[in-house]
């Protein structure tokens, strides 16, 4: 915070395991002391954590509710939500959390092309993004989609479905529906537990 010259910073989140009910209980606890300590003397307005961990988010969230703002966790164009006691969902509703999704374009696996302006899919690849992030800010459960962005002109591609209406209408939904059947097919092996997170 020093070197950027800031005395706050708006959100802090504290990264754990992604299996975060592998860290002790005591590890646990010092993580969210660090936490309400930062958000108590003014150093960040919210907090909270990431994990892949879905039923130790719950459990840390319940535990924990004052020091919990928001969670980070992965949420793909093909993720849906479990609206019983046992999805996620309900517990941040319950307890007012904040929900960012990571991987909305599933390792960018959900492209044809290597998102280059010269690539022969970049077009297309513009549109499927719009569709994933316009798909994922169609559920109110999410606070945001973070995509991985590399270039100016992505930025401007995500403003530009930010802009777009939410809804997806029937050819819509069936393009992006192949194109998350494409990226679940061509998930590479180190992200084939994306596929965990279909059903949250």
């Amino acid at each position: 915070m020093k070197e950027a010259g800031l005395d706050y910073v708006d959100l802090w989140r504290i990264s754990l395991l992604v299996d975060s009910s592998k860290h002790s209980e005591p590890e646990v606890q010092e993580a969210v002391a660090a936490l309400d300590w930062a958000k108590k003397t003014g150093r960040a307005r919210f907090i909270g954590i990431s994990s892949h961990d879905r039923p130790h988010i719950k459990k840390i969230i319940e535990t924990y509710p004052e020091q919990m703002d928001v969670i980070l966790t992965p949420y793909t164009a093909k993720s849906k939500l479990v609206t019983d006691e046992s999805g996620l969902w309900t517990t941040l509703k319950k307890y007012d959390v904040g929900w960012f999704g990571i991987k909305p374009f599933a390792s960018n696996s959900v492209f044809k092309g290597d998102s280059s302006p010269n690539s022969p899919h970049f077009e297309e690849d513009n549109k499927i993004a719009r569709l994933a992030i316009r798909y994922i800010l169609c559920n109110p459960a999410i606070t945001a989609p973070i995509p991985g962005m590399i270039s100016v002109q992505q930025v401007d591609n995500v403003c530009r479905a930010v802009k777009e209406r939410r809804e997806l209408d029937l050819r819509e939904k069936a393009d992006l529906k192949d194109a998350m059947e494409r990226a679940w097919a061509n998930l590479p092996e180190n992200y084939q537990w994306l596929k965990d997170w279909e059903y949250v």
